[in-house]
């Protein structure tokens, strides 16, 4: 009994042994390598989920912090546009819109101020797209606010300058209305006005000089009108210059119409020499200075027009009528007028109205008027014209376009250098002699090369 018990108890005790055995090779082999395994596969999953919240927190982080810039951002660029208004609002001064920008500007620092506490403890609670679009928004509006005030501000600006251009034009337009008014007066009667009370006694060659400007000035407003009409007529005036100076060269298009004042004056001044404009052996009276001088005085002031229709059979009405048929050729009166109206009448002893004509008329008088300023003196007064291709010289002559003769000099050139000299194209004003007093006559230059000596 006792040896079966034993045998029995070594064999129980060899199962026990063998079970343990197995389960320590089970353990050692699959079942530990699973065992390691499930253990090695929970490490890795809890590594991963931690490694992606890092992730998640850092982008989160990133993006919030992202957002607050672009909300600061904006916020720099709200008060940059409400202190722009602010700067607006003072000029002009507006209270209303001063007292809204500076509310604005309060506001935006304290939603800033309200941000730096909130990221100071950690409490930001933004959701970064949202913000950053809002952001974005707040900054283009704010951006758009600026343009504004700046458009405002370039627009006052543009206000401003319209409206002192505007008092600029003003002023000029009454400073052109005031020198047309002077004009006026210089052409009628402010030019003549020293010869108000004037005796005989007290004439000298000053008061030709003033009379001979008042009349020139006649003359070139009758010229104007008959350039004018030429023009309005379609007439070549190209042709029409080198009818009168046929091989005269012009340094300006403009130019031109010296041709024609010269034209005028040629036809004007013929014979201005003699008593009434004609040839006379007869000599003059004894007291013919006193018999011009008061005729001067009566004729400067008088409208012409009323005069010759008070006076059909005088001098001065048949001087006007010779220079009329003269001075504008049957063939010009048709070609501008379209017919020969204005020259019947006069023919007929009839005076038309046309400005043409009454600036003509007021040429006329002025030209017959200074002649008996002439025949009052008690010198000789005689007139003399410069032959063409006459070298240029400052006692009698004067150049109509001073800036050929002051250009020249100016650059250092001379009249007697190699380079050319002025010459002279046409006389455009006779000149006068007064006893030995020289008043130039008014010329065309050209400058013209000179050889060079050799």
């Amino acid at each position: 009994m006792n040896n079966r018990s034993k045998k029995f108890a070594k064999t129980f005790q060899k199962v026990i042994s063998l079970k343990s055995a197995t389960k320590i090779a089970s353990n050692n082999g699959i079942c530990m390598l699973n065992s390691n395994l499930k253990v090695k596969e929970d490490s890795f999953l809890d590594h991963h989920s931690k490694t992606n919240g890092n992730n998640k927190n850092k982008a989160r982080n990133k993006a919030v912090m992202e957002a607050l810039i672009a909300r600061l951002f904006a916020g720099v660029t709200t008060i940059k546009a409400s202190y722009a208004e602010l700067q607006m609002a003072q000029h002009p001064y507006n209270n209303g819109s001063i007292q809204a920008a500076d509310q604005a500007v309060v506001d935006e620092l304290r939603a800033i101020s309200e941000l730096k506490r909130r990221f100071l403890k950690k409490e930001l609670n933004l959701s970064p797209q949202v913000t950053i679009m809002l952001a974005e928004i707040q900054e283009q509006q704010s951006i758009m606010k600026t343009y504004e005030i700046t458009i405002k501000k370039l627009q006052g600006e543009v206000d401003a300058k319209d409206s002192q251009i505007s008092s600029l034009r003003k002023k000029l337009d009454e400073c052109i209305s005031f020198n047309k008014s002077l004009e006026k007066k210089l052409n009628s009667n402010a030019s003549i006005s020293v010869f108000v009370n004037l005796e005989l006694s007290m004439l000298n060659h000053t008061h030709f000089v003033y009379f001979l400007h008042h009349t020139l000035r006649s003359i070139r407003t009758f010229v104007k009108l008959m350039i004018e009409e030429i023009e309005s007529a379609n007439w070549d005036v190209e042709a029409a210059v080198k009818f009168i100076h046929p091989n005269a060269v012009f340094n300006k298009p403009s130019h031109r119409c010296f041709a024609f004042e010269s034209f005028v004056c040629i036809t004007m001044f013929e014979s201005f020499n003699y008593p009434n404009f004609i040839f006379s052996n007869d000599p003059l009276h004894n007291n013919h200075q006193n018999h011009y001088f008061d005729k001067f005085k009566r004729l400067r002031s008088l409208n012409p027009k009323q005069y010759l229709e008070n006076n059909p059979n005088s001098s001065f009405a048949k001087f006007l009528k010779s220079k009329y048929l003269q001075l504008v050729h049957a063939k010009m009166e048709c070609s501008l007028f379209g017919n020969l109206n204005q020259r019947k009448l006069v023919n007929s002893g009839v005076y038309p109205d046309s400005a043409f004509f009454l600036a003509f008329a007021e040429m006329v008088k002025r030209v017959w008027t200074l002649h008996y300023l002439a025949l009052s003196f008690q010198e000789n007064v005689t007139i003399f014209q410069v032959k063409k291709n006459t070298r240029f010289s400052e006692v009698y002559m004067e150049s109509v376009t001073e800036e050929s003769v002051s250009t020249t000099s100016a650059s250092g050139d001379s009249t007697d250098s190699n380079s050319g000299e002025f010459r002279v194209v046409f006389t455009v004003v006779p000149g006068f002699k007064i006893g030995k007093t020289v008043i130039q006559s008014q010329v065309y230059l050209s400058l013209v090369d000179c050889p060079s000596s050799s």
